[in-house]
């Protein structure tokens, strides 16, 4: 009874794995005593395969388009790339430098995050996390006007 206890225990802290191994290395011959005598180890294992579940797995990928009016946006912009958002930043109805303020924060957030940041056409760039990668035909296809027009 107790040995079913502690096999539950060790089941559900996952240490049975590491008991099979210890036996393994043991060696292929009976447990026994210096009498001969053989007896029934404490710890029996179930054998059940553990799951493996990917935590990053997204059905859909999104996409944002997002035309910053102020640079308090910046701060909006990089919680959707941590949400693992690809990003279209048009930042050409801003100021020089509050466009530049904007891309310098969000170009750091992406270096922290592993992603990449790309320009598509001045003032225009695409923001991608680390599980995304940006074909060249992507960015061709991105600044072809006939797709997004931005000067309107």
């Amino acid at each position: 009874m107790a040995g079913k206890v502690l096999n539950k225990v060790m089941g559900i802290l996952g240490l049975e794995d590491e008991m099979d191994e210890f036996d393994e290395n043991e060696g292929s011959e009976e447990m026994g005593n210096e009498n001969g005598e053989e007896y029934e180890p404490i710890v029996q294992s179930s054998k059940k395969p553990g799951k493996v579940v990917s935590i990053h797995t997204a059905s859909t990928a999104k996409v944002m388009i997002v035309k910053p009016i102020t640079y308090d946006e910046v701060v909006d912009i990089c919680d959707n790339l941590k949400s693992r958002k690809i990003i279209v930043v048009n930042s050409v109805s801003l100021e020089p430098r509050t466009a530049q303020r904007l891309l310098d924060f969000i170009s750091g957030a992406t270096y922290a995050l592993g992603g990449s940041l790309e320009e598509i056409e001045k003032g225009i760039y695409i923001v991608s996390p680390s599980n995304v990668e940006v074909d060249s035909e992507l960015k061709d296809e991105l600044s072809n006007k006939s797709m997004f027009n931005w000067n309107r």
